[in-house]
């Protein structure tokens, strides 16, 4: 990937293709494990890359409805199904077109499957696509056998059924879990196209990323994003860097600071000399991390895949006993080998192949509902075993948006009037300090005075007229460098929870000073309440100072704080809790948290963030309400206890039915025809899909 810096917007598409077909290969190994319907995306992705999981469902459709068409002729021309409803309807030559309908249906829908099984074996782990291939293998060939020449009834409307109800199966699941990861896709978008080239001469040159090496020096203007990363040699700016590192406030910065590619210049001009491009910068790194941890990640298989893996073996050792057994006794090899294969085509539950779709439909429904976006149904499922969550607390625990929490007023002047002409003054202002003060002010209901001149004093605030006197709002540098005296007492307390203090100044003196913090969401209150109810620890990891932290904690009584943590350690820090044998949830926004959210059991993202964060994760809190993470929780529990009901339901069919398909009653005459074998497998898949229907949030 060392060239994926110089594609603009305008040929993403072109090269996040490129970049998909680079992974296309891990993914489909992934997503073997981590669901049975994605067993053979691993085929589809190979020529599309990630953009055609909807492609995928078309074509899951697609296959159900023609097979299901011609499914009808196929159950018309079934003397099993003849004989069963009481009518005969053969002539001459029927069994060749029934064979040829049945040829067609075996494979066009049954294809999906047996590529689906074939990338299952060679992973040497078995799931629910190899035990729909072995059913609709042996369904298939034994019926074949019978039409041209060996005796014994033919399986074909047992193979087309099969079918259209595996087909439909994952169509419901794959449309209620839809959307493939593009957070590879998403991060290469941070990246600017172009960058302004200084050269040696002093003029400036538009050239494209890629040309750029290190040692070269870049003007980035205000506004722009910064194209690489590298040290300022000229000019000051405060550079907004949240994006990537979840910091709320702008960082002023100037010569010999450091500078990362993706993050977003403010209101200065800068020139930066480049130190890393290509896969050494930030971005790319990020990359590489969510790569890996998502590679590493998809290990589990969902609970109706272990259950297929089961029915497989189970299938296949009774199908081979059941032979073995009817020969010992001295019936025909015909006679044995119709047993057999009853055994093995019942075998595989049509009822468990809409037992976990249906509830998962189900549950996403609900989910989408409560504003829960799963996208990862496996993790999803997990969930019910989490002991811990950790927030990071920039914009989940947090608004991620300044607001005043303190006043400080000399005694000479009126709190009202000091912050009218804040105010008035910070509405020139983009900064977000300057908009706390704005938003706040304005839900006080002060109306603003017009301001006659304003000027941005870089990296120490603003100054300007208002209502004819001259106001300045200014950072502590500044009033350090006047020697303004100021409440210091007061000022430490403040700046100790680690609040960000201005101060005002009218005419030059100190009218008061305006401690602002990163609002505390009313709804984060709650959810660590309810957390704490479900035994869940919670914890919170932030990239802020130590102070900050605290602050926020004490706020909001957390179990663990760890703060300063750098954006490249988050995901370490995650790893370090799971080896304390915790499972662990990380709910996140930033470009920062993507790799630890991949690496977290689940990794759940606030929906206000940045789209990085939310392709990562495995759910997305559209409502951005860290209540929804109980959510997710009783969800998940709600959901899985459904699951097991049904599988209960669906397995018990093949309990009841598999020894007596064998002939283990024959003794007493009772040998399960095929049709009532038919008979009790639509009504298991009628109770399971009732049954999903009752699932509540």
């Amino acid at each position: 990937m060392k060239h994926h810096q110089h594609h603009g917007h305008h040929d993403h598409e072109h090269h996040n293709e490129h970049i998909l077909h680079d992974n296309s290969h891990d993914h489909g190994k992934k997503d073997t494990h981590t669901s049975h319907h994605q067993g053979h995306q691993h085929h589809h992705e190979e020529e599309h890359g990630h953009h055609d999981h909807s492609h995928m469902i078309e074509d899951f459709k697609r296959r159900f409805y023609i097979s299901l068409l011609v499914t009808i002729p196929i159950l018309l021309l079934s003397p099993m199904i003849q004989g069963f409803i009481g009518v005969d309807w053969r002539f001459t030559g029927d069994m060749y077109i029934l064979f040829t309908l049945s040829t067609f249906i075996f494979f066009y829908g049954g294809l999906p499957f047996l590529t689906g099984s074939i990338d299952e074996l060679k992973q040497r782990n078995p799931g629910m696509m190899t035990l729909i291939a072995l059913a609709i293998i042996v369904a298939y060939g034994y019926s074949t056998l019978t039409v041209f020449g060996l005796t014994g009834n033919n399986f074909f409307w047992e193979l087309a059924t099969l079918i259209d109800i595996m087909l439909l199966g994952h169509w419901i699941e794959m449309r209620s879990v839809m959307g493939a990861s593009n957070a590879l896709e998403e991060l290469i978008k941070l990246m600017p196209s172009e960058a302004h080239l200084v050269e040696e001469n002093g003029e400036i040159k538009d050239v494209q990323i890629s040309e750029i090496v290190q040692g070269n020096h870049v003007l980035v203007k205000p506004g722009e994003k910064v194209p690489v990363d590298g040290t300022i040699i000229k000019g000051q700016s405060a550079v907004d860097e949240s994006m990537l590192t979840g910091e709320s406030v702008p960082v002023d910065k100037s010569k010999d600071d450091q500078v990362i590619g993706g993050s977003v210049n403010g209101e200065g001009s800068i020139t930066v000399s480049v130190d890393k491009t290509g896969e050494a910068s930030y971005l790319s790194q990020v990359v590489t991390m969510v790569k890996e941890a998502q590679q590493s990640k998809s290990r589990t298989q969902d609970l109706s895949n272990r259950a297929a893996k089961w029915l497989f073996f189970i299938a296949l050792i009774a199908g081979i006993t059941t032979l073995i057994v009817w020969l010992a006794i001295g019936y025909n090899f015909n006679y044995a080998l119709e047993r057999m294969v009853t055994v093995m085509v019942i075998a595989c539950p049509h009822a468990l192949g809409l037992a976990a779709p249906l509830v998962v439909a189900r549950s996403t429904a609900l989910s989408a509902k409560q504003g829960l976006l799963v996208r990862n149904r496996t993790s999803f499922e997990e969930a019910r075993k989490l002991q811990s969550v950790v927030f990071d607390k920039t914009g989940t625990l947090t608004e991620g948006k300044f607001g005043i929490t303190d006043l400080t007023i000399e005694s000479s002047f009126d709190e009202h009037d000091v912050l009218q002409l804040a105010a008035s003054l910070e509405a020139q202002s983009e900064h977000p300090i300057a908009q706390g003060i704005v938003e706040d002010a304005k839900a006080r209901g002060i109306t603003f005075k017009a301001t006659d001149s304003f000027e941005s004093l870089t990296g120490k605030g603003l100054q300007g007229k208002v209502d004819g006197k001259e106001i300045k709002v200014v950072s502590p540098g500044y009033v350090h460098e006047q020697k303004i005296s100021y409440p210091t007492e007061e000022f430490e307390r403040l700046s100790k929870q680690g609040k960000t203090v201005v101060f005002v100044l009218i005419e030059d003196n100190l009218a008061g000073m305006i401690a602002l913090a990163d609002k505390i969401r009313e709804t984060a209150k709650q959810a660590l309440v309810d957390l704490n109810e479900l035994k869940v620890k919670s914890m919170m990891l932030t990239g802020d100072n130590k102070q900050v932290a605290n602050w926020v904690a004490s706020q909001l009584n957390l179990d663990e704080v760890y703060a300063e943590v750098l954006p490249h350690e988050k995901a370490d820090k995650i790893k370090e809790i799971k080896k304390r044998g915790l499972k662990v949830a990380m709910t996140g926004d930033g470009v920062n948290d993507a790799p630890a959210l991949a690496n977290a059991d689940l990794g759940i993202a606030i929906g206000a963030g940045t789209d990085v964060a939310m392709e990562t994760a495995d759910v997305v809190l559209v409502r951005s309400n860290p209540n929804d993470v109980v959510s997710i929780l009783t969800l998940s529990k709600a959901t899985y206890r459904k699951m097991i009901q049904n599988l209960w339901w669906a397995a018990g069919y093949n309990i009841v039915t598999i020894p007596l398909a064998a002939g283990v009653l024959s003794p007493l005459g009772i040998v399960l025809s095929p049709a009532v074998g038919a008979v009790l497998m639509s009504l298991s898949t009628v109770i399971v899909a009732i049954n999903a229907r009752f699932l509540k949030a």
